[in-house]
């Protein structure tokens, strides 16, 4: 079994500690979720365990042969490969061996009577036999068809970035290392591409180690989540959903642990003011128990319940209305006659094709761009707030306070009550000695976070958003998704996050291009269930429907309490559970001792998956019993 260890693991960037003296362990199969805040650290942690980072202490132990692949946010290509080179422009030995082998081939193509050449080739040939490399060519083709790229010879500098972002996730899949560094692997993927992604991660033989807001993903793939929190690595068990309940669990202990900390501040505080008679070398241990306290005293990081309740200015029932709109750019048709009524307290979710149109639909109702026809109507008492794609320019030298101050020193919530720029960065996100950070100094994500924060305070009626889980990180998410919630106006939502469109969104807009737009009420994972299951006329429904069949007594029989035999395993089963729970954790143990120990760690690694397994079975059961246990 290939394992990758990390021990005391340091990484600074500037002044700031991004994580300090972290160790973990990654095993194989290990299917880990990376989250935190922008800022963090995540894709230093990455760059780090690929390498690409010297400014670190600490250590990585892994086997001299032991492979990673790494995705970045924006992959590197040189501009004049084909889509086909770029693939094969890695570093694995099956890469270098195709590309031999067609350099060979062409060569040999054009001088077929030289004798050198013919042995390069036939020596080529047998290089790809030996190495299977005929199968990852044609692996590379099927991926990229699920990936949505068709012209293999297209041009890397004719690409998006998206569709980069797509070439180079086809070329660390087909690298198949021993670990898989993803970092936002599902940015401008279709949701089919998604459904596929992640099928495949689930029957992938290495282990993978992925960053991403998509909390849907998430839950489908990982068996572990690690957060960044404070310089910090904490480890939880299991998917998204489980994080959830095993995070709020720990913010409550810590809260508690900073609560006694503070009660044991006071009373050392009171003990030093009340003046003992006499400082003797005695008491000297108390005073510096007193100073390490006052030091410690709010360093815990302890996370805070943090909502956004800004006041807004009356909206009007005249928002914002489109009749007979049509607009064309280049050769792309975005809108054809196209009649929309917006609301207030609406909350309008646009998806669909990429380059269909979305961006463009918000840009046209924000008055960025005019209208070929038609007309655009917006009410007097709108009050706009449009949160672009592209962060607004910011003075690097400028601070961070400094640059939200622009906006007012202070804003007003709901209740009337006043809040400080400082007040507001707290619930942001911002822990306060980030306040008076150069902005130069930020990460793209923490950038893209004040902005955002800036637009709210203006305190607006109409919330425009393009693609805000593109930049933003799962907390801040949490953040924006609650402050919608509470929002009285009207919120207009370009995104193809699934989970973020499902909790702000009940009406959607589907852009397929060319001017056709579908309309649907309801969740966006629901429509999502349309497109794949479509809806059956309702006579074809009536006539497949089969006849009723009779109830036999036995099936009216319901279960209403446990057999004898059930009782028993009832009484037991709980202990059970504890048994495995314990034995489960000293395996844990176990494997964190002896990391330097292959051989040992398969063999404790096929005892884990053997306790887990029998541990889930348990606990299955107990749910099932629990049914009818008095």
């Amino acid at each position: 079994m290939q394992t990758l260890r990390a021990e005391e693991l340091t990484r600074t960037y500037g002044e700031k500690t991004l994580f300090e003296k972290i160790n973990f362990i990654i095993n194989e199969k290990d299917r880990i979720g990376l989250i935190g805040t922008n800022g963090s650290g995540k894709t230093s942690l990455l760059n780090t365990l690929a390498g690409l980072s010297d400014e670190q202490a600490g250590a990585i132990v892994k086997p001299n042969d032991y492979r990673i692949a790494y995705l970045k946010q924006e992959p590197e290509f040189a501009p004049d490969l084909t889509v086909m080179d770029a693939v094969f422009s890695g570093s694995q030995p099956v890469f270098r061996t195709i590309r031999r082998y067609e350099a060979t081939l062409q060569a040999y193509s054009q001088h077929a009577d030289d004798e050198k050449l013919q042995r390069q080739y036939v020596e080529a040939e047998a290089k790809m036999n030996e190495e299977d490399a005929w199968t990852a060519e044609s692996n590379v083709k099927t991926i990229l068809t699920q990936l949505h790229i068709t012209d293999l010879n297209q041009k890397v500098a004719t690409m998006s970035g998206g569709q980069r972002k797509r070439v180079g996730l086809a070329q660390v899949l087909i690298e198949s290392p021993d670990l898989l560094l993803l970092d936002e692997p599902t940015n401008h993927l279709d949701f089919d591409s998604i459904d596929w992604l992640q099928n495949y991660l689930a029957n992938y033989r290495g282990a993978l180690l992925v960053v991403t807001h998509d909390r849907y993903f998430l839950d489908q793939v990982a068996n572990r989540i690690w957060e960044l929190s404070f310089g910090q690595l904490y480890e939880y068990q299991g998917n998204y959903q489980d994080y959830v309940a095993q995070k709020a669990e720990r913010v409550e202990r810590e809260a508690a642990a900073e609560h006694k900390q503070r009660q044991l501040y006071k009373q050392e505080l009171e003990w030093m003011r009340a003046g003992a008679k006499a400082r003797s070398t005695k008491q000297q241990a108390r005073i510096n128990r007193f100073n390490d306290l006052q030091e410690g005293l709010g360093t815990r990081g302890v996370e805070k319940d943090v909502a956004i309740d800004l006041g807004q200015s009356r909206l009007g029932k005249q928002v914002v209305e489109l009749q007979d709109a049509t607009l064309t750019l280049g050769d792309h048709r975005i809108l054809t006659n196209f009649n929309l009524l917006v609301q207030a307290g609406e909350r309008i979710g646009i998806s669909g094709d990429n380059g269909a149109g979305k961006s463009s639909l918000l840009n046209v109702i924000a008055q960025k761009i005019p209208l070929d026809s038609g007309t655009l109507i917006v009410g007097e008492t709108v009050k706009m707030a449009y949160y672009t794609q592209q962060t607004e320019p910011i003075p690097d030298d400028k601070r961070m306070i400094n640059y939200l101050s622009e906006v007012g020193q202070t804003v007003t919530d709901k209740h009337g009550q006043r809040l400080s720029v400082s007040e507001l960065l707290e619930q942001f996100l911002f822990p306060r000695f980030m306040h008076g950070t150069l902005i130069r100094k930020l990460s793209g994500g923490e950038k893209r976070r004040l902005y955002l924060l800036k637009l709210l305070m203006q305190q607006p009626n109409v919330l425009l958003l393009d693609e805000p889980t593109n930049d933003l990180d799962i907390a801040t998410l949490t953040v924006l998704e609650d402050y919608i919630s509470h929002f009285d106006g009207t919120v207009i939502t370009v995104s193809h996050d699934r989970y973020f469109l499902d909790k702000v969104a009940d009406h959607l807009l589907i852009f397929n291009g060319q001017g056709q737009i579908d309309r649907y009420s309801g969740q966006f994972t629901d429509y999502l269930a349309t497109q794949q299951h479509p809806a059956v006329p309702e006579e074809a429904v009536k006539k497949a429907k089969p006849a009723p069949v009779k109830e036999s007594r036995a099936d009216k029989k319901v279960k209403t309490k446990l057999t004898y035999a059930e009782q028993k395993e009832w009484e037991t089963i709980e202990d059970e559970i504890d048994t495995l729970e314990t034995k489960k954790s000293d395996l844990e143990s176990q494997m964190a001792q002896n990391g330097d120990n292959y051989d040992k760690l398969s063999v404790l690694q096929s005892d884990l998956e053997t306790v887990d397994q029998q541990l889930d079975d348990k606990v299955a059961r107990w749910d099932y019993l629990s049914q009818f246990a008095d």
